[in-house]
Formats: C-alpha cells, sequence, structure tokens
C-alpha cells in the first residue's frame, strides 16, 4: 500500500521528517508478537514506556526548562499518529498518552514550585500518571462528580471512586479532580470542583482491575479513595477552579484520540491490502474481486478525509484559534473511519481475521476505545448541533 511519510494537511520541515522517523525506529523495536504476549498476560510494556523516555518523546509539548521540546499539539498529533500505525496500536499511544495533555493544568496554572517538582519526572519516565476524573454515577457529566476532598489544617482529607482509571496500577501519581463545595451550595454546577496532583498512595487508594475487551496491555481500573491525605502543595490552582484548568487540555486530547485512530485504521489497512493480495482463492488472489477492493478503497478515502480535519483542528489550536468544533469532528471521523477499516481488515482475512495470529483482531477490538472515549459520539454530535448549527441545547 502507498503511504506518504507525512500527512499532506500539515507543513513539512524536517524537524517534523525527525519526529516522523525516530519514532518509528523505535516503534520497529516493538513487533506484532511483543504486544500480543503483553495483551495476553496483561502486563504494562514498560520497555517501551522506558524506550520513549529515553529517547526524550515523554515531553514533546512540555516546556524547555523542565525538559521537555516545547513543540505544539501539531507536532504531538504527529507523534501519536506514528506510535499508532505501529505494531503496538492503541496499547503503545496509550502509555504515553497521559503525558501529552494530562500536565498542561500544571503547565498552564501550577507555581514554579509545582512545575520544578511535577514535570521533570513526567518528561524523564521516572513518573508514571493517571487521571481521576471518571467516576461511575456521573459519568461525561463531570459537575456531578461526588468525590470529595475536605479541607484539614493544610492537609485536604479525599473520599471517593473514580472509574475507568488507565494505568492506575503501575502509576506513582494521579492528576485527581475532586468536588471541594457541594453542587447544591454552588452558583453554577462547574464551580466548587478542584484540581490535584499528588502520589498514589495505594495504603489509602485501593486499585481494582476492569476486565475489558482490549487494550489490555495498558490496565484500566476501579479506584476507591479512603481518607487520602493531599497536602495543600499539590493543589493545582485556586481551590474550586480545578473544571476550568482541565478545559486546557480537551481540545487537545480529542486531536491525539483522532490522530491515534487514524494511525491504527492505516495500519489495519495496509494489513488488509497485503493478505488480499497474497491470498489465493478459486486460483486467484482475493484482491482481485471488488467485493475485497472497493470496502478497502472506500477506507482509504475515509482515513484520508477524517486526516485532513485531525490537522486543521491542529493548525487552529497551535494557531491559538477557537477549534472545539473541530477537534470533535475530527475525533469522532476518525475513530468512525478507523473502526470501519479495522473491521473490513478483519473480514478480508476471513477466518484468520478471527485468529490472534494475525493481530488485526487485536486492533479492531483496540479501536472500539476511540468512538467511546474521551467523549461519545453521541455528545460530539449534540455539541456540533448546539455550537455549530445553533440548534437548542438537548439536554
Amino acid at each position: 500500500m502507498k503511504t506518504r511519510d507525512l500527512p499532506i494537511g500539515i507543513e513539512v520541515t524536517d524537524e517534523r521528517r525527525q519526529i516522523v522517523d525516530n519514532v518509528k525506529r523505535i516503534c520497529e523495536k516493538f513487533d506484532d508478537e511483543f504486544w500480543l504476549e503483553k495483551e495476553n498476560k496483561h502486563e504494562f510494556p514498560h520497555e517501551f514506556h522506558a524506550a520513549m523516555a529515553e529517547a526524550g518523546w515523554l515531553g514533546i509539548t512540555m516546556p524547555e526548562e523542565y525538559g521537555g521540546a516545547n513543540l505544539g499539539v501539531t507536532d504531538a498529533a504527529l507523534l501519536m499518529q506514528t506510535i499508532g500505525n505501529s505494531a503496538g496500536a492503541i496499547s503503545a499511544c496509550s502509555t504515553i498518552h497521559i503525558n501529552l495533555f494530562g500536565p498542561h493544568a500544571m503547565v498552564k496554572h501550577g507555581t514554579k514550585e509545582q512545575k520544578d517538582r511535577m514535570i521533570p519526572p513526567l518528561v524523564e519516565g521516572t513518573h508514571k500518571a493517571c487521571f481521576g476524573v471518571t467516576e461511575p454515577d456521573a459519568g461525561l457529566d463531570t459537575t456531578h462528580i461526588s468525590t470529595r476532598a475536605v479541607k484539614q489544617g493544610s492537609n485536604y482529607i479525599v473520599h471517593g471512586q473514580k472509574v475507568w482509571t488507565s494505568t492506575a496500577q503501575n502509576a506513582d501519581k494521579i492528576l485527581l479532580l475532586t468536588r471541594t463545595t457541594p453542587i447544591e451550595d454552588c452558583k453554577k454546577p462547574t464551580d466548587g470542583m478542584t484540581l490535584f496532583y499528588t502520589d498514589v498512595d495505594r495504603d489509602k487508594i485501593n486499585i481494582t482491575p476492569i476486565d475489558k475487551m482490549g487494550r489490555n496491555a495498558v490496565n484500566s481500573n476501579s479506584i476507591f479513595i479512603d481518607g487520602l491525605v493531599i497536602p495543600e502543595e499539590d493543589r493545582i490552582g485556586e481551590e474550586g477552579k480545578g473544571f476550568k484548568l482541565l478545559l486546557d487540555s480537551l481540545n487537545p486530547e480529542r486531536i491525539l484520540v483522532a490522530a491515534e485512530a487514524i494511525g491504527v485504521g492505516r495500519r489495519a489497512l495496509q494489513k488488509a491490502a497485503e493478505y488480499a493480495n497474497e491470498r489465493v482463492v478459486f486460483g486467484r488472489p482475493i484482491g482481485k474481486n471488488q467485493s475485497i477492493q472497493h470496502p478497502l478503497a472506500q477506507s482509504w478515502m475515509a482515513l484520508e478525509a477524517a486526516d485532513l480535519m485531525v490537522w486543521q483542528a491542529a493548525k487552529l489550536y497551535d494557531a491559538g484559534e477557537p477549534c472545539g468544533a473541530e477537534a470533535n469532528a475530527a475525533k469522532f471521523l476518525a475513530a468512525d473511519a478507523a473502526f470501519d477499516a479495522c473491521d473490513r481488515a478483519v473480514r478480508t482475512h476471513g477466518g484468520f481475521g478471527y485468529a490472534k495470529e494475525y493481530h488485526v483482531e487485536r486492533y479492531f477490538r483496540e479501536v472500539v476505545l476511540p468512538r467511546i472515549a474521551p467523549v461519545t459520539r453521541e455528545m460530539i454530535m449534540s455539541f456540533i448541533a448546539e455550537r455549530v448549527l445553533e440548534l437548542p441545547k438537548s439536554y
């Protein structure tokens, strides 16, 4: 399958060529068999994380004074699309994903002492962080989280529960959103939430893995917090302003997820095309049949179209322009295009598509995730209807 070194939707520079070339070289050391073994054993890919840290990629968006490269979302998306296009697919992306958007709250709103203390270990890879926002009874309605932080002297005492907390079993730190003021006592639902970046104290945090469909090399968890003590110096920004702090990372995350999905979809499509050329049935390669050709050709077009929206959203973000509609649309279109490409790759392989040794079934299971998280397709459509088409709010 013909591929380009760099997407047509971005400005081509030597630096961006180096990003793709260097990241590809690292990813090629971790082949499909490596990732299948990690998947089967439910083992975190520490080796891959360490290799990315050693090469300096964990700090691509972080300020240079903290060991980062201070590059934009476009470059971060290029990095993640390259990783998504590797054998690791979504699992590989998820090992470093939080490094690229999670620390933005600390970078933009943290004190100098906090930045000096919190950012370098993430860039160096000596700390792994998890993200504690989603709750089982709140879901995407973040304003109704119930995890409570109560001020006692110079500390906060936290009780509550989070769900779908990725990498919590391996994490040293947690970026934790809490309620410091009950919602009924707030003028606006978004008030009264406070953000912390603190230690994962396993004496106070019980971490329970979720047995799930895919991406089993990267754990997802329910966490139960019972009396976690957080020092005031681990609070990010003002008390009660935590929700606003998180908004800085929402659009970048959607752009990164979209780029990752495109990478996975292209890998699955390439696997399907290769198999269609090699597999001979009734005396002819199955790729000669239009019933095989047309769905794969359609997926190529859909992936290319979605990819253009990814780079348009990234360009707007890096220019400081509003990009909410474009970032959400990129995530929606990329997730759908990648899902269809992986589905067609499985069906192109026929019965062997169901076998783990061909790996497309792993890509298919993993690519379900970008359709669901970090925001559902339905929420995106409601957002576009309200914010772009100016239709009345539906929820």
